[in-house]
């Protein structure tokens, strides 16, 4: 006998048999189901599976397959609070599109103005690179490892090197040698972070992922692939690069803003690349591990692979924000941190 269910999921109709209403409230007390209660047991059933196939897809931190996880089902307050697993962090058409409260806060920070309309420009980019809904794919068993590599002088003589280089992804930010250091830092880089003012080249297996503050930033990248003419924003710029387009991305603004927001509190006028990088990976990876970021065991701010003069001052940047958010998610296990000393 089979059974039709109608949208009142009170009617029920077996082959040859009129169509009866079960009646509402009706108690049977056979120790059989009647017809009409079975075909509401099965609907209820086919409801509540759906609605627990659409909590664990859309409403529920991603699933994961690491043993401990960026995001999870036992999330406290605080991080359900700042983290928004539905902001893009990087760039395509669908995610492109801002608010004007955001495009106002973008351009509010540029110290150089683009001449080109922002939807324009990123039209024009798309037909140059991929247009992708990058990193967005879960499933229960992924586990993604990540090591995001500052460039603090805390690497020297850590010897970190094959525990970075063991990680799914393994993001460099702006010019982080590994020639010479290989020891300490490692040898992959899937990711290269940089801004048009730190671009440099990178070998075919390099993703290079742009971080736009500015729409001069995203004009400039056509023009690194097709005019070459823009050569200065606030500094002369590299005009041409050594990239395979198809691994080019460029941060989302929308994204710039969330973390801005939501994880430094609006401290700051921006974040600085580091902190996002360490954004975007809690994002796109399931487990993070962090190096080279902070001072090194004398206290010194600086970088592993040159000398700079020692300087804790960071501009624009709310570095000590950054850095108290960076130890609150080492506290809380949300990352791991790796000091060097």
């Amino acid at each position: 006998m089979s059974f039709t269910i109608t949208n009142t999921l009170g009617n029920y109709r077996s082959r040859g048999e009129p169509e009866l209403p079960c009646p509402t409230g009706a108690i049977t007390h056979t120790g059989a189901m009647p017809r009409c209660k079975k075909a509401n047991f099965l609907a209820l059933t086919c409801v509540a599976a759906f609605l627990v196939y659409a909590s664990q897809r859309y409403l529920s931190p991603r699933p994961c397959g690491c043993g401990r996880c960026v995001a999870s089902a036992e999330d406290e307050t605080w991080f359900r609070r700042r983290f928004d697993p539905s902001v893009s962090p990087l760039l395509s058409r669908r995610s492109s599109a801002l608010s004007w409260d955001t495009y106002r806060w973008w351009k509010a920070l540029q110290y150089a103005s683009g001449k080109a309309k922002y939807e324009d420009i990123v039209e024009k980019l798309f037909q140059l690179i991929p247009d992708k809904e990058h990193y967005t794919e879960v499933w229960p068993s992924r586990c993604r490892t990540c090591s995001v590599v500052g460039n603090s002088g805390n690497l020297k003589g850590s010897g970190y090197g094959p525990l970075i280089d063991a990680s799914d992804f393994v993001m460099r930010i702006n010019r982080g040698r590994t020639e010479g250091f290989e020891d300490d830092v490692g040898t992959r880089t899937t990711h290269r972070i940089v801004y048009p003012e730190t671009a440099m080249d990178v070998d075919n297996s390099t993703q290079l992922i742009v971080f736009a503050f500015k729409i001069l930033d995203l004009e400039w990248l056509l023009s690194v692939f097709t005019t070459h003419t823009v050569s200065m924003t606030y500094q002369p710029v590299k005009t041409t690069l050594k990239v395979n387009r198809d691994k080019v991305m460029v941060l989302n603004p929308n994204f710039l803003k969330y973390v801005h927001e939501n994880w430094l509190d609006k401290k700051g006028s921006y974040p600085s690349t580091g902190f996002l990088t360490l954004m975007m990976s809690l994002h796109i990876c399931d487990r993070v591990k962090l190096f080279g970021f902070g001072a090194n065991k004398n206290g010194d701010w600086d970088h592993y692979f040159e000398k700079v003069k020692p300087n804790i001052r960071t501009g624009v940047h709310a570095g000590r924000v950054e850095y108290e958010m960076i130890n609150s998610l080492s506290m809380k296990k949300k990352i791991e941190m790796f000091r060097g000393w």
